[in-house]
């Protein structure tokens, strides 16, 4: 690593904030001249539109006022209160109506938070839904809209990533789907909207899309009967809840929690189960939902 690079931090800023010295990023990453100088140009109506950076090599370079670019100079980023290294937090610019523009628009909605942060750091720079760890992060960020920070619309928008991806037989990749349609099919149902309400059935549809996929007969009728079983009496995690809350184990009670939520939200859409009727599934979640907060709220605060 050569002493430029190993002094060369970057920032992700707007184009009016430019600064002299600084380096443009170029998606090759390739940096530019440092920056002499920069002027704003106003269009017709006196509106800035354009900001001109002159470079020191004398060239010229014209962005649009407004827009946000990565940027290479000498000066450490300031880091957020508890949050990760900037090179996590940096977000690279995405195409509009992409994957990775979704993600980059929810992350600038909680700049603040730093797991948000460090997943759409991962997902903004390509989003490839056959990979089971993009999957993953996908999921564990619509988790973290949902649950966390009660965000559902944007929660159900990240959703909508991977929701639609069919089952293949992958139950590594599925579970992961699985859960998205589950928590977007939870979203869907509380909304006063009748086209929410029958695209959460769909949702729901496809989430049972496993159950019918054994072409064995005899095999597809012993799967129902456990999966049946399973419905009916789901593992909850008392036990495990208990003890971390008699423990005044607040990290381990929030894990086993987010596993009893994931659980209630499964078999709520799925809609199987003889031994719990909906009403009593929502009753659940929203207790649960209630539960995890409140142990945020406490662990910030300890």
């Amino acid at each position: 690593m050569t002493e430029q690079q190993a002094e060369t931090f970057i920032h992700h800023v707007k184009a009016e904030s430019v600064g002299a010295g600084a380096r443009f990023l170029t998606r090759s990453g390739e940096h530019s001249a440092p920056v002499a100088d920069t002027a704003v140009v106003p269009d017709d109506f006196g509106t800035p539109a354009v900001v001109v950076a002159t470079l020191e090599d004398g060239s010229r370079v014209r962005i649009a006022h407004g827009s946000r670019i990565r940027v290479a100079s000498a000066r450490r980023p300031a880091q957020m209160p508890g949050a990760l290294a900037q090179d996590d937090l940096e977000l690279i610019p995405a195409e509009e109506g992409t994957p990775e523009a979704v993600v980059v628009a929810v992350a600038r909605a909680h700049a603040r938070n730093a797991g948000v942060q460090r997943l759409a750091a991962r997902l903004s720079r390509g989003l490839n839904a056959k990979a089971g760890s993009h999957l993953q992060d996908v999921r564990d960020l619509a988790h973290t809209l949902f649950v966390e920070l009660d965000d559902r619309e944007r929660a159900l928008t990240v959703c909508r990533l991977i929701i639609d991806q069919p089952f293949d037989g992958n139950f590594g990749r599925w579970k992961w789907i699985e859960s998205a349609l589950a928590i977007a099919a939870h979203i869907l149902r509380e909304s006063d909207g009748e086209e929410d309400r029958t695209e959460a059935l769909r949702l729901a549809e496809a989430l049972r899309a496993p159950d019918d996929a054994d072409e064995d007969p005899f095999r597809a009728k012993i799967n129902a009967e456990v999966r049946q079983r399973q419905l009916n009496e789901p593992n909850l995690y008392d036990k495990e809840i208990h003890r971390a809350m008699a423990a005044a184990d607040r990290t381990a009670e929030r894990e086993w929690r987010e596993l009893r939520l994931a659980a209630l939200l499964y078999v709520r859409t799925h809609g199987g189960s003889e031994t719990l009727e909906p009403v009593e599934l929502d009753r659940r979640i929203s207790n649960e939902l209630v539960a995890i907060r409140a142990l945020d709220v406490q662990q910030r605060n300890s």
